[in-house]
Formats: C-alpha cells, structure tokens, sequence
C-alpha cells in the first residue's frame, strides 16, 4: 500500500500525520470492465488513484443517454469523484471501468480534511478540476461543432496511437459511447470508411489501413 500512496503526486507535500491517516484510511479496489465504481445517487467515493487500468467518467440523462467526458488513466488522479467535498463541483457523474482496472481511494471525508488543512493537496484539487473542465469543454466542442465522420475518424486514431496498433479490438457500441452517437450512426459510418478502403471492419475489431485518409478526414 504505501509503495503505491508513494506514487502519489502531492504523498511528498503530506505532513507525517496526514501520510499516516492516509495510509490507515486509504483501500485498493478492483473492478471488471463496465463494472461501476461510482453513481450520482450513491455516496461519493473520495479521491481516486488509477494503479492500473482506465477510468471512465461520464453524464447519464434520465432517458438512460450517456455523455463521455474524459477517461482517467493509470498514474493519473480523479478529484472529480470526490465532488462531495468540493463546492466547485456541482453536476452529477458516474464513473466506470471502461478495462479491468485496479484503483486507490481515498475516502471522502479524510480527503475533505487534508484539503482543508494543505494547500498543496488543494493546488492539485484545483488544477485537476481545471483539466476535468478543459477535457469536459473539448467534448462539448467537439459534439457540437464536428461532424460525425470527422469524430469517428478521430477516435479510431486517438485509439491506435493510445494501443500502439493499427488493429483496434472495440465494437460499435464501444465507439458510440465515447464519442457520444447512436451505434447505428457509427455502423454506417464504418461501413462508409471500409468501401473507401480506409479500414478493414470486423466482428469486434477494426484495422486501420490508411490512417493518412481518416488524419484528412479528422482535420
């Protein structure tokens, strides 16, 4: 535990009582892809550390509709999970693995009381719910003011650079959910790229073939 509460970016900034009340308090989890680790009608969960794995944090409307906002990576923190504590977050989010995935948290009502007490643990509050509103904006840009081959052709090469291969193991429903669509909009979006000859669609696999075509198409 504590190799990992190292890893921390602000575990140096502790003072040696608040490290120790970290360390008492602290939990590791881990869930299954799709398994939710957070819901707006639920506790929230406190400050989240990914050790491994990806987090994926998102709006749901009443009608069932889900709205991606960013992924959580390994390395990285979510204070977004720890809204309960922090006035400068006001809207309802979920959040779930969108891979097998393995996190830290730290509980909500410790993390309220080291914020209070150190501003180097509320500089880093502040600045990743900075990111979190910057990340969030872009999304909103992007579902207003690109169009839909455009975002397609973004997301499958965002997805190969973050894989390192151009064969992308994801279905359609996966795609439709991070960029924000109906799977049926994605299936004839694909189905437009294959007859061009700028992927090779399969059953749950892609594979890019001309990743120059979809760079002009993404913009």
């Amino acid at each position: 535990m504590e190799e990992i509460l190292t890893k921390l970016p602000f575990w140096d900034k502790l003072t040696k009582p608040e490290q120790d009340l970290v360390l008492s308090s602290a939990v590791i989890q881990k869930y299954d892809a799709g398994q939710m680790i957070h819901t707006c009608d639920k506790q929230c969960v406190g400050l989240v550390y990914v050790i491994s794995g990806n987090v994926r944090l998102y709006l749901l409307s009443e009608e069932g509709r889900e709205v991606t906002l960013f992924h959580v990576l390994a390395g990285d923190t979510c204070v977004i999970s720890a809204s309960c504590v922090m006035e400068q977050i006001s809207f309802h989010n979920e959040l779930s693995a969108a891979e097998k995935t393995e996190i830290l948290i730290i509980p909500a009502a410790v993390f309220g009381r080291i914020i209070k007490d150190n501003i180097y643990v509320r500089c880093h509050m502040y600045e990743q719910t900075s990111k979190a509103l910057s990340d969030s904006m872009w999304v909103i840009q992007q579902i207003i003011f690109k169009s839909i081959d455009s975002r397609v052709a973004s997301f499958l090469l965002e997805e190969s650079d973050r894989t390192g291969s151009d064969t992308l193991n994801i279905t359609q429903e996966t795609i439709a959910t991070e960029i924000n669509t109906a799977r049926e909009v994605v299936a004839r979006m694909l189905k437009r790229f294959a007859t061009e000859g700028y992927i090779q669609n399969q059953r749950g696999k892609i594979i890019i073939t001309d990743a120059d075509a979809l760079e002009d198409i993404a913009g």
